[in-house]
């Protein structure tokens, strides 16, 4: 995406086992992904098929489990100024859960959560020497990008305030769900990038699922199960005509894959 504010622009895995994670995801995927870079031996990159870069591996070490962090998936949503954005979010009703620090040649970044509890990161960038936009993202198939943003709120209503006020987020017409309420659609630039639904019962709070293009989501179930994870909903069939598989990888990071069948 073009513009910055309210763009996903990068995403994080969170990983205590980043070589388990490297060696499951390339298989599925088709990622090629780094587990260090430089001195920083805990945080790799994920670079897709097409030589461009979707996001991170964090390692999640023993004082940060202690502390509290699990395997999980965060995406970060670009903003014009970090400081000025993480006010707003408390503002808003949400916390900051790491305050605002620079990262070496990436940019500033905060660790914030929405006003129902559900955890994401606000970035702003430093532009390359040659400048140029996140890859990322994307709003049509192309495997080994993220395609899809879907929130799970303990108040839909709430969220939907939240995320449209502090980042110009516009709302197409939802799609009725019947007893689980309306999928609400949610678009930056004209572009659809997601939805913000009432969270189900069975899942504990309110969450961010990002999902991962891939060619074929059939294939897909059949490597994620030969690599040692556990498909826990779908195939389904979603408009596009395309299809969604949510799984847990084998360290314990519940992830989403679209595609075709």
């Amino acid at each position: 995406m073009t513009t910055l504010h309210g763009s996903w622009i990068w995403y994080d895995l969170l990983s205590p086992d980043p070589e388990g994670s490297k060696a499951f995801y390339e298989a599925v995927v088709g990622w090629s992904m780094s587990t260090g870079h430089g001195e920083d031996t805990d945080y790799g990159f994920i670079t897709s098929a097409d030589g461009s870069m979707t996001g991170g591996v964090l390692h999640l070490t023993q004082d940060m489990l202690g502390k509290g962090a699990r395997p999980c998936w965060l995406g970060y949503i670009g903003v014009d100024d970090v400081d000025a954005s993480a006010a707003a979010v408390v503002a808003a009703g949400g916390k900051v859960l790491t305050e605002p620090r620079e990262v070496p040649m990436a940019g500033r970044i905060a660790m914030v959560a929405d006003c129902c509890g559900a955890t994401f990161y606000i970035m702003t960038p430093t532009p390359p020497p040659a400048g140029g936009t996140s890859t990322a993202f994307s709003a049509l198939p192309n495997p080994g990008h993220m395609g899809w943003n879907e929130l799970y709120a303990a108040d839909q209503d709430h969220a939907l305030s939240f995320y449209t006020g502090l980042f110009g987020w516009t709302l197409p017409e939802p799609m009725d769900m019947g007893p689980m309420g309306t999928y609400q659609f949610i678009a930056h630039g004209g572009v659809t990038m997601g939805a913000i639904m009432r969270k189900p019962d069975a899942v504990p709070k309110s969450t961010w699922c990002h999902y991962i293009w891939v060619e074929s989501t059939s294939a897909a179930i059949e490597r994620i199960k030969a690599a040692g994870g556990q498909v826990i909903n779908g195939p389904h069939e979603v408009p596009g005509p395309l299809w969604v598989v949510q799984a847990i990888d084998p360290q314990g990071a519940m992830f989403s894959l679209t595609g075709h069948k």
